[in-house]
């Protein structure tokens, strides 16, 4: 518990330093970080649906409009 502790008592700017040093730890280790099933399938599925020619792309604006909907 008291790393939670000291989380809290990080400003925002060590808070972002914070995360931007493990992801970049995770990025130079990106073969030890598993990688679910699940994602993989969506990625084929998603790979082959480009290969195709029938996948449908989406504008930002568009997108986060429709995640918002699906989240709220």
């Amino acid at each position: 518990m008291s790393s939670i502790l000291q989380i809290d008592q990080m400003t925002l700017e060590e808070k972002l330093r914070a995360m931007e040093e493990l992801w970049e730890d995770l990025c130079r280790h990106e073969k030890d970080v598993p990688v679910p099933k699940w994602h993989t399938a969506i990625l084929e599925e998603r790979e082959s649906l480009i290969e195709e020619g029938t996948a449908r792309f989406s504008d930002w604006e568009t997108a986060k409009k429709r995640i918002t909907q699906r989240t709220s």
